[in-house]
């Protein structure tokens, strides 16, 4: 079809996110591999459900009828369901409705939910009534297999207790107990074959609360029908013995055990499928905080239940949303003002006002930039800038500096603030030398001046408390600016004050050679040059 459910996008999106990460999730998307996975079709999905529905409901009501059996025969052996006056029932009537209400039953039960959910297998966008039908369709079925429950036992009730009155309460006994926790076991798993079509429902919204039962209705559900139903079928098997005086001491023993096995046999049945719905939800988003702790902020879950723990579903990814637009945001801010910046204003509230810092400066500008704005197209102009401009960054980030500015074609980079280095003139002086070489090398046409200076410079937030900005102000920053201009004239293009070479280490003032004396335009006193030494 040409629409797409959203189920199916969200399935693209996290099988993207998987290839990304370069693994598998750690566990399947609706907390089974049973159910498949999100961007299963939906034809495939409602064979799937269909056929997961359809063994457990007739398995169940196997299992029930079976246990209906020993209750009527071994429990309570009389008045006995063999007697010739009764056998035409047991042999004839027990077995047709049997298998009518088996056929009728989980055709009927399962069309009813394929016709509830029929919206998702044509691939439509849920209205709110679809999402309440959706929710629906486990008590649906379950209505329907009650009925069929209940209906058999006023029928085979009647029918033997025409013959004989004490039939009645085994009868009553026997085939309603076990028929009310079988239906409820189907509810639950009906709840769980369903998660497919439930997270694709949960996108109209959180389900009414009239249908999400909630996690204290679900647990006193299979609390009544686990442990207070048989228990009460045991204090009326008493009862019945009681007042009828028609077992001896051995035949009700037996049948309070059978009970009794009934009971917690079933009991444990319904509080593993409780625990199991409650426990995968949580260990679905355990698993995926576990991603999100790995750095994997693309991790998103599948929201497929109804309850509360839907809502803890629906809030990871909230959560997950969140952390992604404070990641971008952090990053986009770290790009425009520099990493050590970002990681400064996050670790303390910026405010206004700067401090004094030892510290190198490096300034960088392009030869004839007017020229070549005015000789080449701006698309052109652009695409060069961004490669002059990649390897000033690189360099000055592998050198431990922060890139204060861009200013037009020019570039100011500072080294020893906001993070103090413990050798910034090396790591400057060794910064300007890599950019020559590379620009050289890698931007033949696009020739700059670089100057370097270092000394006390004032490092801090500048500007308004509305719009404020980091910058370093002093006499480095405006030494280096007229040795950028200086540069210019120079083979080499790269020129340093003999004050920054001389804080350098040994190492590095090994690969510089002191030069003239000038009068900076703007400076008082005389600044001694130094360029590289050659093959430096």
């Amino acid at each position: 079809m040409a629409n797409r459910t959203a189920a199916q996008r969200l399935g693209r999106v996290l099988e993207r996110v998987t290839n990304q990460s370069g693994r598998v999730a750690a566990t399947p998307e609706y907390g089974s591999w049973i159910l498949g996975r999100v961007s299963e079709s939906q034809r495939r999905r409602r064979v799937r459900i269909q056929i997961i529905l359809t063994v457990f409901v007739v398995a169940a009501n196997l299992i029930g009828i079976g246990v209906a059996t020993l209750v009527v025969t071994v429990a309570f052996p009389t008045p006995s369901v063999f007697d010739p006056e009764v056998a035409w029932i047991t042999f004839i009537a027990v077995p047709i409705y049997l298998v009518a209400a088996l056929v009728v039953g989980v055709f009927w039960a399962t069309r009813r939910i394929i016709t509830n959910v029929r919206w998702s297998i044509e691939e439509r966008t849920p209205t709110r009534e679809d999402q309440r039908n959706t929710f629906l369709s486990p008590w649906r079925l379950t209505r329907v297999l009650l009925v069929l429950w209940g209906l058999g036992t006023v029928l085979l009730t009647t029918l033997y207790g025409l013959h004989d009155p004490q039939f009645i309460p085994k009868w009553l006994l026997g085939v309603s107990f076990p028929g009310i926790v079988v239906s409820a076991s189907c509810y639950l798993f009906t709840e769980f074959a369903l998660r497919p079509i439930a997270a694709q429902a949960l996108e109209a919204g959180r389900p009414p609360r009239s249908v999400a039962e909630g996690l204290m209705g679900r647990t006193m559900l299979v609390w009544l029908l686990g442990s207070g139903v048989p228990v009460l079928g045991i204090f009326l098997a008493a009862a019945i013995t009681l007042i009828q005086r028609n077992l001896t001491p051995t035949q009700f023993t037996v049948a309070v055990m059978i009970l009794a096995l009934f009971a917690l046999v079933f009991g444990a049945i319904l509080m593993w499928i409780l625990a199991w719905l409650t426990v995968t939800p949580v260990r679905v988003v355990r698993h995926a905080m576990n991603r999100v702790e790995r750095g994997e902020l693309d991790t998103n879950v599948v929201v497929f239940d109804g309850t509360e723990l839907g809502q803890l579903q629906r809030g990871f990814n909230a959560m997950a949303a969140g952390l992604r637009e404070r990641e971008r945001v952090r990053d986009l801010f770290g790009r425009h003002v520099g990493r050590e910046v970002a990681a400064l204003a996050e670790q303390q509230r910026p405010e206004l006002g700067g401090e004094e810092r030892h510290a190198a400066v490096v300034f960088v500008d392009i030869i004839g930039s007017t020229k070549l704005v005015t000789s080449v197209p701006a698309t052109e102009v652009v695409e060069l800038l961004n490669r002059f401009f990649a390897v000033i960054v690189e360099e000055v980030d592998r050198h431990h500096g922060l890139v204060n500015k861009f200013e037009g074609d020019a570039v100011l980079a500072v080294f020893g603030a906001p993070v103090s280095l413990e050798h910034p003139e090396d790591e400057s002086l060794a910064a300007a030398r890599r950019i020559s070489r590379r620009l050289r090398a890698e931007v033949p046409e696009c020739e700059a001046g670089i100057g370097v200076a270092a000394g006390t410079i004032v490092a801090g937030n500048v500007g308004a408390r509305e719009r404020f900005e980091y910058t370093v102000i002093g006499e480095p920053v405006n030494e280096a600016a007229r040795l950028c201009e200086l540069a210019k004239n120079e083979p080499q293009r790269l020129v340093a004050s003999a004050g920054a070479v001389a804080g350098a280490t040994e190492t590095e003032r090994a690969n510089w050679t002191l030069g003239q004396t000038v009068t900076l335009r703007g400076h008082d006193g005389p600044t001694r040059l130094a360029v590289p030494a050659d093959g430096a």
